[in-house]
């Protein structure tokens, strides 16, 4: 049973995959940075990071951020189980766990992984409440010493898959996609848990304001002076900072 399972698994992750990379293909998308050094893509970057986002935007970044030495976050759940072929077929190493349900296991492989590889993390999955920050990733980084990289995604009017606790966005063939990126988030170390819920509360208004921005932007069609194709062209110059962002204190 448990070899039949295993197979139906993966023959679905390259079904998916397949489908995944087909229909994102068609997308229209830029990106405006507050400081562009954080991505992965740029050899600019320097250090590990976390990066957050929201569940319902997970597509996004699984199709544009492969191959980029990030290890992600995927629960045990049988829902995540396929998620998890997807993700290392679209070159992405995982680690399956949850920070606050019978993580310890989880939370020394991310520690472990973080030595070497970037670490990225739905805050708000993998059961909601929908766009609301768990603790685990503010108590990682306070733990690591890594910066936060918050990440607002939007497409123009997705379908929403409402039965869903993430309202799951799905994009429309050929639409906009748009990503707006804040700069490193840096927590302090040996937080109580004021702290962490201080810091909480202040890096999910952040993701959310993100989030507002690029669904606004998808929907509008403007161009940014300082928007950029999300996979930089041959020889594109590295871009200029956008400008600043409010810390989270």
């Amino acid at each position: 049973m448990k070899l039949t399972s295993a197979f139906l698994n993966g023959a679905g992750g390259l079904l998916a995959t397949a489908a995944i990379r087909a229909w994102m293909s068609t997308l229209d998308y830029k990106v405006a940075y507050y400081d562009p050094r954080i991505d992965p893509v740029f050899p600019e970057c320097r250090g590990q990071r976390i990066y957050l986002f929201w569940h319902e935007y997970i597509l996004f970044p699984l199709f544009h951020r492969g191959h980029c030495n990030l290890a992600m976050l995927l629960s045990r759940h049988r829902d995540a189980e396929l998620l998890s072929h997807v993700a290392r077929l679209m070159g992405f190493d995982f680690v399956r766990g949850s920070t606050q349900r019978g993580g310890v296991a989880a939370i020394r492989e991310l520690l472990r992984k973080s030595r070497q590889m970037h670490l990225t993390i739905t805050p708000d999955g993998p059961r909601g409440p929908r766009r609301r920050m768990a603790f685990g990733p503010i108590y990682l980084a306070s733990k690591l010493g890594l910066p936060l990289v918050a990440m607002g995604f939007g497409y123009d009017r997705p379908w929403r898959v409402r039965s869903a606790w993430d309202q799951f966005a799905i994009p429309r063939p050929y639409s906009r996609a748009r990503a707006v990126v804040s700069p490193d988030v840096f927590v302090p170390a040996g937080l109580d848990r004021k702290g962490l819920e201080h810091f909480r509360a202040r890096i999910e208004e952040l993701q959310n304001r993100l989030c507002d921005e690029a669904e606004s932007w998808a929907v509008s069609g403007v161009r940014k002076p300082e928007q950029l194709p999300v996979r930089p062209e041959p020889r594109q110059r590295f871009p200029e900072r956008r400008g600043n962002v409010a810390p989270c204190r």
